[in-house]
């Protein structure tokens, strides 16, 4: 399995052995001695997962994952001699995902980073699918996969219709669609009154747009259709 894991172990001749089976296994793995050095390398290389000792020369483990977590929520893997319930749950609490206790089978201690890389490769697949049925503009969010637009966190109040002409401009990447292609999606019909259509936008712009005669985001380009403008700043 691919996958970056940093350890931070100042025991070198734990650290080489963790190195070699990891290696072993395909992944790129790097190996600090202390949670400074650890703070520099992560400066400049971001890992999926880090192995980290409690016991550390100057910030300790705890001291370590503490700061850490205030901004990432990367994997970390505990790999401790202490292994009362104490600094087991301390180290869980300060946001630990593992505790493994020395000593330990490298195999076994393998196989748990393997596990831990595909669960976080899972969700982080799993937000990348939510993500793509998520679309922001200006101050506003499209989540259709429960058909919902937001300002900020105001939900929009749309019509079925109204819902479908702005879903459908924002599936359209940008590109400007004319009345006849929105009607003939939104409406699932090739005959009807187009102007149809227009009455929708000016709806739409009037709960969107701070100028409806001035649209930003629901823009009319002149003989193609309508655009949604995704671009435009608040």
């Amino acid at each position: 399995m691919k996958g970056k894991v940093l350890i931070i172990e100042d025991v070198q001749e734990l650290a080489e052995l963790i190195v070699l089976y990891l290696t072993k296994e395909g992944m790129e793995v790097k190996s600090v001695e202390s949670g400074e050095d650890a703070f520099k390398e992560l400066e400049s290389w971001s890992p999926d997962l880090i192995i980290l000792d409690i016991n550390l020369p100057g910030m300790d483990g705890f001291e370590f994952l503490h700061k850490y977590r205030k901004t990432e929520s990367t994997p970390v893997l505990i790999v401790s001699a202490r292994n009362a319930d104490e600094d087991i749950i301390s180290g869980l609490g300060h946001g630990a995902d593992e505790f493994v206790t020395k000593p330990f089978s490298p195999r076994v201690l393998v196989a748990r980073v393997r596990a831990m890389l595909r669960r976080s490769q899972e969700t982080q697949e799993k937000q990348d699918k939510m993500d793509d049925n998520i679309l922001r503009f200006g101050p506003f969010t499209l989540n259709q996969d429960v058909c919902i637009l937001k300002k900020g966190e105001e939900k929009v109040a749309l019509s079925a219709k109204e819902y479908g002409v702005l879903a459908y401009l924002a599936g359209n990447d940008g590109k400007p669609a004319g009345p006849e292609q929105i009607y003939a999606d939104v409406w699932k019909n090739a005959y009807g009154d187009l102007t149809t259509v227009a009455v929708y936008i000016q709806r739409l712009r009037k709960k969107i747009e701070d100028d409806p005669g001035n649209p930003k985001y629901i823009e009319t380009v002149h003989g193609m259709g309508y655009r949604l403008n995704t671009d435009a700043e608040e």
